[in-house]
């Protein structure tokens, strides 16, 4: 037989609300779509000016290959990239490192065409997406300036990258 007690749905909706795990902070999401301007040979990487990070000689609207992000800044936090080969032909991936300067270029391997991605303090990447695939990376970020960009040889200097700035 059971006895109703009052005030006991009150106070076992009270027991839940304490036992209850924390809800978990969403994460702020921002798209990312890798994007060129039709094929590149490696011909077109020798004569092209330097568009890399810091570079003085940079013309960003002459970029054949660029990363476009759907906002420019997010809240500390947790981050989660979805990217976006819009490439018809080319395979692109997105790498994400810290900026300690804005004035200075990533570690740049002018042999292998591609940054030193451990020297550039990698934070993580979605790796080689064919064109039209997508992919997701999440991580958790404090204040400060980011770059995210493209190593696949030659991309990066090329002008594929973009700077999220993670406000406090």
């Amino acid at each position: 037989m059971n006895t109703f007690v009052p005030g006991t749905a009150a106070l076992m909706t009270s027991l839940l609300v304490l036992c209850s795990p924390p809800a978990l902070a969403a994460s702020t999401l921002v798209e990312v779509q890798l994007l060129d301007k039709g094929e590149t040979s490696m011909e077109m990487l020798g004569k092209a000016a330097p568009m890399m990070m810091g570079s003085t000689h940079a013309q960003m609207m002459m970029a054949t290959m660029i990363i476009v992000l759907d906002k420019p800044a997010v809240p500390a936090g947790e981050v989660a990239f979805e990217v976006t080969n819009a490439s018809k032909e080319t395979i692109h991936e997105m790498i994400l490192s810290p900026v300690a300067d804005l004035a200075t270029p990533l570690p740049y391997v002018a042999e292998a065409m591609r940054v030193d991605e451990d020297a550039a303090g990698s934070l993580g990447e979605v790796s080689e997406l064919d064109p039209g695939k997508s992919g997701a990376l999440t991580v958790t970020l404090g204040p400060g300036t980011y770059i995210l960009y493209c190593n696949i040889p030659g991309h990066y200097v090329l002008g594929m990258w973009a700077l999220l700035e993670v406000k406090g």
